[in-house]
């Protein structure tokens, strides 16, 4: 079955710079889309980036657009989140979710994918 692990959350300062993993299992990663969203407390959702897997085209929120690139390693089955100049208000956990409509990642980010992984912290703080 479809199956997504998170990782690579953890503390760290304002400025700063982490890399978030999602590696998959169970589909054909070719024809599906994957997107990163985040959950700050006391928020909602929000949608930051996502990939198309069948095209490679990406697509970044504004809140992240310039300082978050997502990228992908086909041998290791994994989608990377980069995430630079880190913000306090990038503290959230954050979620891989795949969905096997690659154009689910066209232009917007949607939020209705089928399949999500757990969670991974991310603390950004002095």
């Amino acid at each position: 079955q479809v199956r997504l692990v998170t990782s690579g959350g953890e503390l760290v300062q304002p400025g700063g710079s982490l890399r978030l993993s999602c590696t998959s299992s169970g589909f054909n990663l070719d024809y599906h889309a994957l997107g990163w969203f985040r959950l700050a407390p006391g928020k909602v959702y929000e949608g930051i980036s996502c990939i198309n897997l069948s095209t490679n085209s990406t697509v970044y929120g504004d809140s992240v657009r310039g300082r978050f690139t997502i990228s992908r390693d086909n041998n290791k089955r994994t989608v990377y989140l980069q995430m630079d100049s880190l913000k306090p208000e990038d503290t959230a956990t954050y979620y891989c979710a795949t969905d096997p409509r690659p154009s689910w990642c066209s232009g917007t980010l949607r939020q209705d994918y089928d399949y999500w992984g757990q969670g991974t912290r991310v603390t950004v703080s002095s």
